[in-house]
């Protein structure tokens, strides 16, 4: 059986990883060792982010709705009970986008939950 040399593998990996890591400073864009630990890091984060971004992105709806609710003479908590009460079924992201493209429609929204 003939012998398998990897060093075209292995230089084709070590590019590709170089190549991602491109844009980073000193060793981490230029050497493999540093440039995969970065990479293995990086990947960590973005991982990590996409979760957070999701987080964050409900407590701005949250932050958005309280502050359109107030306008409106309500407080967050009884404004979200009211609408329950009431069987709405928008969620926040849809609310939150109503209370700031639209002023009006929100307004009917929190009197739907002030009736409860």
């Amino acid at each position: 059986m003939a012998r398998v040399k990897r060093g075209v593998a292995a230089h084709k990996r070590h590019k590709r990883l170089l190549k991602a890591a491109e844009g980073r400073r000193g060793t981490k864009s230029k050497l493999y060792r540093p440039a995969h630990e970065a990479q293995l890091h990086a990947m960590a984060y973005a991982y990590r982010g996409r979760k957070e971004r999701k987080r964050q992105l409900r407590a701005l709806w949250i932050v958005r709705l309280n502050a359109a609710a107030r306008l409106n003479g309500l407080s967050y908590s009884r404004f979200i009970t009211g609408l329950k009460a009431a069987g709405v079924t928008l969620d926040r992201k849809v609310m939150a986008d109503i209370a700031v493209r639209d002023a009006a429609t929100f307004a009917r929204i929190a009197e739907v939950a002030k009736a409860r």
